[in-house]
């Protein structure tokens, strides 16, 4: 039996205006996935448990089977993980992202015009970073280059007490005075924010970056702390060899943690622009490697939500349909079983711009064991009135390999 799980990052949405009144995957044409839906399982599941924030980290985690309020330790750490950090018991690990802020001259008063630098390349923000890490770091700081504005800060001997450290996707258009910590913990931290916009507006890559018309990524912005993380073997807990492919550090530092295998996918960028072919083809790899299931994550939808993007979602979810369902299902159909599960690991609304903890819609398609599900097209409203539901989320793994 071969598994494949597409997660549509953030996929599932509020009704939008601009789309009158419909959310993206009603919206979106997906003649493939709803090809599956129409012959499986189609339902809703909680991914986010009551209690937790609706971040990729906990959702994911959740679909993957495992159970974030025991095995959660915070998201940088994971990701730390996926860009090769090794992380002793005292240290602490933050995401680091590279932003774009306005020119106010007090650091609180600027607003967060872009909390991705301006889509910022893996190799411009690595000389960034090298910067930063010469100038702030030390015995108590190391900062370590990742993906595009996602980076990793260590701080030695840290803590996780550092009160709210707001992560800058969800500030988006607003003025970042409030949401900087006023903990005694995060002062230096704070400090280190605040020092870096005059390190960096004038860098030699945001000065290039402005001549060319482009955003300059003229701060850092620390927050997502957690120590070491521990997770169970995934292929101890199933049963199963499993593999993630991914353009995100914090998937990969999941699946590292897990025993998983996490294929490098050149062209892979978390956006609209990403390698969709290269990605399904990894798939195909893995499983022509011995691997039972993988795990395909498709960043694009959840970037769209953030950057208030929804004719660009609706694009994120037909080019998953289109370049990535297409590759992956001529090859499984070569097989003698398997079953695809296709879902989002939590709401990404072009409203709010940010994750909600809504329960999100899912299907399950088991070759040769074809169902009438109910309904024609999957979005979050068939699957509301299936009636199936699953909650907590991360029985749903156990749930889809079952025979």
């Amino acid at each position: 039996m071969k598994y494949a799980v597409v997660l549509c990052d953030g996929m599932a949405d509020y009704p939008v205006e601009a789309l009158g009144g419909k959310t993206p995957m009603e919206v979106a044409k997906k003649p493939n996935i709803d090809a599956l839906a129409s012959k499986g399982e189609v339902g809703l599941v909680r991914t986010v448990a009551a209690g937790l924030k609706p971040g990729s980290d906990v959702a994911n985690m959740s679909v993957l089977g495992f159970d974030p309020k025991k095995c959660y330790t915070g998201r940088s750490p994971l990701e730390a993980v996926s860009i090769g950090v090794k992380m002793s018991e005292t240290d602490i690990a933050l995401r680091c992202n590279l932003v774009t802020l306005s020119d106010e001259a007090d650091y609180g008063a600027k607003t967060m015009l872009d909390y991705s630098g301006g889509d910022i390349s893996t190799e411009e923000a690595a000389q960034i970073i090298e910067t930063v890490q010469e100038h702030f770091g030390s015995s108590e700081f190391d900062f370590y280059s990742g993906v595009a504005y996602r980076h990793c800060l260590i701080v030695h001997n840290g803590t996780t007490d550092l009160g709210k450290m707001t992560p800058p996707h969800d500030i988006s258009g607003r003025v970042i005075g409030e949401y900087l910590s006023t903990s005694p913990n995060a002062e230096k931290l704070i400090a280190m924010m605040r020092e870096s916009y005059d390190l960096l507006k004038d860098h030699p890559v945001n000065k290039k970056r402005i001549a060319e018309g482009k955003l300059p990524a003229n701060s850092i912005w620390l927050w997502g702390e957690g120590s070491r993380p521990a997770l169970p073997s995934f292929e101890e807990k199933f049963g199963v060899k499993g593999s993630i492919v991914s353009a995100v550090d914090l998937l990969k530092g999941i699946g590292i943690c897990a025993g998983m295998n996490t294929p490098e996918v050149e062209g892979a960028t978390g956006y609209i622009d990403t390698n969709f072919e290269g990605k399904a083809n990894a798939a195909i790899d893995e499983w022509r490697k011995g691997q039972d299931l993988v795990y395909i994550h498709v960043e694009a939808p959840d970037e769209c939500g953030h950057r208030n993007e929804p004719e660009n979602k609706v694009k994120a979810i037909e080019l998953i349909d289109s370049r990535i369902m297409p590759i992956i299902l001529d090859y499984l159909n070569t097989q003698d079983d398997y079953k695809v599960m296709v879902l989002p690991d939590h709401p990404t609304p072009i409203s709010t711009r940010t994750h909600a903890s809504d329960p999100v819609p899912y299907l399950i398609y088991c070759k040769g064991k074809e169902l009438d599900s109910g309904v024609a097209i999957i979005n979050e409203k068939s699957a509301s009135e299936t009636g199936n539901f699953v909650d907590p989320g991360f029985d749903l793994m156990g749930h889809f390999l079952k025979d």
